[in-house]
């Protein structure tokens, strides 16, 4: 209250005081009324009661001036009113405020108690269904799954699953923004669920869903459930007022349940849903059991590419590369071989692709360069002449820094002479290089390192761009040279021409792979062709057998 509140308060109460004191007989209810307005308006401390009873005890019978016998009297029992009206009030006051607490704490217990059951319930939306879908996740998929592939009733019935990834979903993200493509996430979630109503739908997170058909007579069944996925999914999108048309892959699994597990189906799933997606997308895939064992063979030598390197279980062969005009041995070329300890003796076609798709082909690479070095550099020759050794670079290799200083180390190291050692690339590498490669290659080439293009006439087939490469030498690809073989294949006799006139005003040799015939060295010759290399010059052996005419 206000002070001039307040004082209007006292002063209405002070009348009331007073009015009982003049009536006749005296009504005590006044005084209990007057302590309860007081609590009420809470002057309730002790120093409020104690100024009370002074300020009406001595200066409310002066000030109004009243004068009777049992004043006294009276005024002792008004004044035991008020104070038996404030301390019921006060007591009052306190029991209820005592209840409040109490209901208080007991509706604040009530709500702990709710919001934890709401807590453990939402924590139960989210361990077992996906926030964002709403559709089951991972978790709750592999329980449905196990229980499908374990119940011993089920065990001479099949079971399918259908693994699902949209293709290209990261350009939503990247063109709208990452609230657009959850929302386009949600839109799919729901596609799926009323597409496949019957089946199990779940999301393994980010755009990937899997569908379970627990029952099913055979492949089919299992097909027409992943087309409906697909026609679901195909149907154009609205993303932030633009119309998106999405596509997705599937990978599909279709088994008998006994003998199944969980693990493997889903790995066979995933493993389906890479082959959908490198055949180009928008399309589904059937597990072949003979495929995916060919992968994993794959994936089992790649892994086992490290470990054969530091045993030592790769060594090299050579093959010729023959003077066209005189037959001298001119160089050879570095081929890898490996010696595992199960498959036996393996050609660089079983293993190369592995080890670039996986970066191996850096550390099997240098190692390559190294041993072909170290032992060119240990060749003797009872006329001096020794020939060069050629050794493949990978695209990795050629892009990757320090190129120059390892290939200087390996030289020094070996004591090979820098012309000696010939670097050969594709044609590719060299159309797709940037600056800091072709920078690499010039320095090699200026230590005397003979650069060659490996394959010519596979790729762009430009001698254009040669014009400005520190390349010394073409080695042409075995396709053209097949051609000679034929009496009258004159096409290719005139591409090859044109190559190697083209090549020599440019001052590059030019050595023909895939000569295995005598006629197809005789025409190569006639056309000018430099050196040849195939089985009719020898086939990959160890340098002994080559440089023992030599000595």
């Amino acid at each position: 209250m206000t002070h001039a509140q307040l004082e209007a308060l006292l002063q209405r109460l002070t009348d009331e005081l007073a009015e009982a004191l003049r009536t006749e007989p005296l009504d005590v209810r006044a005084g209990y009324r007057v302590g309860g307005e007081l609590v009420a308006a809470h002057i309730a401390s002790a120093e409020g009661l104690g100024r009370t009873v002074e300020v009406l005890q001595l200066r409310l019978v002066r000030d109004l001036g009243l004068v009777a016998d049992d004043l006294d009297d009276r005024m002792a029992r008004l004044l035991a009113a008020v104070a038996t009206g404030y301390a019921r009030a006060l007591r009052d006051r306190t029991l209820d405020e005592q209840e409040s607490i109490r209901r208080a704490n007991l509706a604040a217990r009530a709500e702990a108690e709710r919001a934890l059951r709401a807590s453990e319930a939402r924590f139960r939306h989210q361990a077992t269904h996906d926030p964002l879908t709403d559709l089951p996740n991972r978790k709750l998929f592999a329980d449905r799954l196990a229980a499908a592939v374990y119940e011993p009733k089920r065990k001479d019935h099949r079971i399918g699953l259908c693994f699902l990834d949209v293709d290209r979903f990261k350009r939503v993200n990247d063109s709208y923004g990452h609230q657009a493509g959850d929302r386009v996430l949600i839109e799919m979630a729901h596609r799926l669920r009323r597409a496949v109503e019957d089946h199990l739908v779940a999301r393994l997170g980010g755009d990937a869903f899997v569908i379970l058909v627990k029952c099913c007579t055979g492949t089919g069944d299992v097909v027409a459930v992943a087309e409906a996925a697909l026609a679901a999914l195909a149907e154009p999108t609205v993303v932030d007022g633009h119309e998106v048309t999405l596509t997705a892959s599937v990978g599909i699994v279709e088994r008998q349940v006994a003998g199944a597990s969980p693990d493997e189906l889903m790995r066979a799933a995933d493993s389906t849903l890479h082959w959908a997606k490198a055949a180009g997308g928008a399309r589904w895939e059937l597990y072949d059991a003979e495929r995916d064992g060919r992968e994993l063979a794959r994936q089992a030598l790649s892994a086992a590419i490290p470990a054969g390197l530091e045993r030592g279980e790769f060594y090299l062969d050579y093959q010729p590369l023959t003077s066209l005009h005189d037959g001298s041995l001119l160089g050879v070329e570095a081929l890898v071989r490996w010696r595992h300890p199960q498959l036996g003796v393996l050609r660089p076609d079983r293993f190369i692709g592995l080890a670039e798709e996986t970066g191996l082909i850096v550390p099997l690479g240098a190692w390559v360069l190294a041993e072909a070095c170290r032992e060119a550099g240990s060749w003797t020759s009872a006329t001096g002449d020794l020939p060069f050794v050629s050794v493949n670079l990978a695209v990795r290799q050629v892009h990757r820094p320090g190129l120059v200083q390892e290939v200087s180390g390996v030289l020094r190291r070996s004591g090979l002479p820098p012309r000696r050692l010939q670097l050969e690339i594709t044609e590719s590498t060299m159309m797709n290089t940037a600056e800091e490669p072709v920078l690499a290659l010039r320095a090699l080439a200026d230590l005397g390192v003979r650069i060659a293009i490996d394959d010519f006439g596979t790729g762009y087939s430009n001698l254009a761009y040669l014009r400005d490469l520190p390349v010394t030498g073409l080695k042409v690809a075995g396709e053209f040279v097949r051609g000679l073989r034929t009496p009258g294949a004159h096409a290719d006799e005139r591409i090859l021409a044109s190559l190697v006139s083209l090549a020599h005003a440019l001052d590059l040799t030019v050595t023909a792979e895939g000569v295995e015939t005598g006629g197809q060295a005789e025409r190569l010759r006639a056309i000018g062709c430099d050196a040849g290399q195939g089985w009719h010059f020898g086939r990959p052996a160890p340098a002994e057998r080559f440089l023992a005419n030599l000595r």
